[in-house]
């Protein structure tokens, strides 16, 4: 028999991504990136084909290295994983337990009480306000059983985010014993002066952590890829945990490359806050609200009528060879999110939306 904790957890449900009888379907269900990655990163991948035989540099130096530079941050803090999911799980595995609580936002990434669970820690949600993290209500469930609190900014799937001053007061509200981890998998995509990835934050304290992907504005997510921010000592913690080549070659090689192609970030960044803004002025004038997001997605609202609710939507995109992501795991059930894409793909959504909700 497995640990108690394990047999009683969910496993998580990534977005769809096929359609019976659609060759192509637009995919809109995982945040993936509208432009795709940098060209550079996919010669650098493809370089790599004749070396597959050969392990990956265990110590991730040169990817270390070259996110230090980009970053202004110290390489000896950085740790690599596959994907963030890989990291958010060594955290985990490190600092929590059986008898111990995780605590995160309501309606945040559902990998923190999945995993937390697997650990066997008990995961504890915090109310939001108006769909945004709650500073306030998030202190007030700290106890002494915490190890752990998540924070996702900007949150996926609600796309709101804590501007610096709520996320310091948030660290300054907890103890030093509790592990502050700021997911920050979309910052790239925030456009706003009163926000800050957290690694500033990091560099003021021992207990916090940022965690970043690229799978998401470096277009990556097929190959796994992702990297922490730490203190030197949680730094320690995580390459004694982690495998000692748990991330491939191809992937290492293309994770340079894409930080050091800073056109194509430039490019992607400014699609995005383009699509953004068009997508979300068409749906507010089709009446379908939305949480002020700051990421590559949109969450809207759709009415009670079944006719035009969430699931009825949901079927009718379907149907025009369209995927979003229904929203009912993270207990937001009259809500679809919806990835920002091409701006075809959003004409076509869009258009498609209009058909169905001016329907009578």
């Amino acid at each position: 028999m497995p640990r108690p904790g394990i047999l009683g957890t969910a496993s998580y449900v990534g977005g769809e991504a096929k359609i019976v009888g659609v060759e192509r379907p637009i995919r809109l269900a995982s945040n993936e990136s509208a432009l795709g990655p940098s060209t550079k990163a996919i010669a650098a991948y493809r370089a790599l084909a004749g070396e597959i035989h050969r392990y990956p540099d265990g110590d991730t130096a040169e990817l270390r290295e070259a996110l230090g530079r980009y970053h202004g941050l110290d390489p000896a803090r950085i740790v690599c994983g596959a994907g963030s999911d890989e990291l958010i799980t060594l955290l985990l595995r490190s600092y929590a337990g059986p008898g111990d609580e995780v605590l995160y936002s309501r309606h945040g990434f559902l990998m923190y009480p999945i995993n937390a669970q697997t650990v066997g820690a008990t995961p504890v949600a915090a109310p939001e306000r108006m769909l945004t993290t709650d500073v306030d209500a998030l202190l007030e469930r700290v106890t002494e059983r915490t190890r752990i609190v998540f924070i996702a900014n900007p949150n996926n799937p609600t796309g709101t985010y804590l501007g610096t001053a709520d996320m310091a007061r948030l660290h300054a509200g907890l103890p030093p014993s509790v592990v502050l981890a700021i997911d920050s998998a979309y910052a790239e995509f925030v456009n706003r002066n009163d926000y800050e990835a957290g690694m500033a934050l990091v560099d003021r304290a021992d207990n916090v952590v940022m965690l970043r992907t690229f799978s998401k504005i470096y277009a990556l997510a097929g190959l796994r890829l992702g990297w922490a921010y730490c203190p030197p000592a949680i730094a320690d913690i995580f390459n004694r945990m982690r495998s000692p080549f748990n991330v491939n070659a191809p992937a290492l090689a293309a994770g340079v490359a894409a930080v050091e192609d800073v056109e194509a970030l430039l490019r992607a960044q400014a699609h995005n806050q383009r699509w953004l803004a068009w997508f979300s002025e068409r749906l507010a004038a089709l009446g379908i609200p939305l949480t002020p997001s700051v990421a590559n997605f949109v969450l809207a609202r759709f009415p009670d009528d079944p006719r035009k609710n969430a699931d009825a939507v949901f079927g009718f995109l379907q149907r025009h060879g369209i995927l979003t992501r229904k929203m009912g795991a993270y207990g937001l059930p009259q809500y679809l999110r919806i990835t920002i894409g091409t701006g075809d793909e959003m004409e076509r959504v869009a258009t498609t939306l209009g058909e169905i909700m001016t329907a009578r």
